[in-house]
């Protein structure tokens, strides 16, 4: 559904690899009039706005400029990619520490500004991030949504459907949870083609060891791009696309997002990846999954995990 009525701003801040790769799928779409791009490295961010215009003439007509913190007054979205990149070896949650200091010198700016939008933040480790930006900014928690499982659950049905020779996007299941190592999918409620999808696995003989590798392949993914190429990029600005023209095109559309939670999983007060409804409000509603009981401990270790690092975070 294309619903845009007016003029529709965008503010990207972080015009790194994932940063730049988002702006060009963003300038192939028609649901965003203006991107303004900012980014502490200043010549670069006005080069790269100079190269992105001339995808115009073989796209569609757009603004696109950089610029600063101060543009984003009468945005509709900014979506913040900004932030020290994960080096080998190092989890998500190394990160905190390092990128908590540079996400209060956005929010802190973009708010002051009279930001009115909706922040959409991919930065990691995601989650903490994404609960930082909504208690920084003040916003009501469904105008703050973070990426969270949106590639990861990319990641395991392009696993998946390589091995039942099927089209990624006919398979309906989520990897839910912590964007990170306690991740999982949630098997329990899938289906495939309106089945459900563990009786099509094991009618095609696939083994349960077969599956633990399919799903450690997509948490461990990430990890081994890192290490051939030096970052990921290419999958998490796709995600974000996909994610932004649900918002600006008040789509209604069901996607695997960082959410927060208030009694879903019972869980309450943090980001986690669970699908949800997306559209001009943020997030309009939470669609809580159908656990196993093994799974909803695996979601209760998950939270676990993601409450400790955020509670340290804000207690240094």
């Amino acid at each position: 559904m294309f619903n845009q009525t007016r003029h529709q701003k965008v503010v990207l801040v972080g015009d790194g690899a994932v940063g730049s790769s988002y702006a060009l799928l963003m300038l192939q779409q028609p649901v965003m009039d203006e991107l303004v791009i900012v980014d502490i490295a200043e010549e670069h961010c006005v080069g790269d706005s100079l190269d992105l215009e001339d995808t115009q003439l073989w796209s569609t007509p757009k603004t696109v400029r950089s610029g600063t913190y101060a543009d984003a007054s009468d945005a509709d979205l900014v979506v913040i990619t900004a932030g020290v990149p994960r080096k080998p070896g190092e989890t998500r949650l190394d990160l905190v520490n390092k990128n908590l200091k540079i996400l209060r010198s956005i929010v802190t700016p973009i708010v002051a500004s009279g930001f009115a939008g909706i922040f959409l933040v991919a930065a990691n480790p995601v989650d903490i991030l994404t609960a930082a930006t909504q208690r920084l900014s003040g916003f009501p928690p469904a105008r703050v949504i973070g990426s969270g499982t949106s590639l990861d659950t990319a990641r395991f049905k392009v696993g998946l459907a390589k091995r039942l020779q099927v089209a990624p996007q006919q398979l309906e299941v989520n990897i839910v949870g912590e964007h990170g190592d306690t991740e999982f999918a949630a098997l329990h409620a899938a289906t495939l083609g309106g089945r459900p999808l563990l009786d099509v696995i094991q009618q095609q003989g696939i083994t349960n060891q077969e599956l633990i590798d399919i799903e450690a392949a997509a948490r461990t993914k990430g990890g081994k791009i890192i290490g051939l190429k030096g970052a990921t990029f290419y999958g998490v600005a796709t995600c974000l696309a996909r994610i932004s023209r649900a918002v600006l095109a008040n789509e209604n559309a069901v996607l695997p997002v960082g959410a927060y939670l208030d009694g879903q999983y019972h869980q309450h007060g943090l980001y986690l990846g669970t699908p949800a409804v997306i559209n001009a409000n943020g997030i309009d509603h939470i669609l809580e999954l159908s656990l196993s009981p093994e799974e909803q401990e695996k979601m209760a270790h998950s939270a676990g995990a993601v409450q400790s690092v955020l509670t340290a975070a804000f207690a240094s």
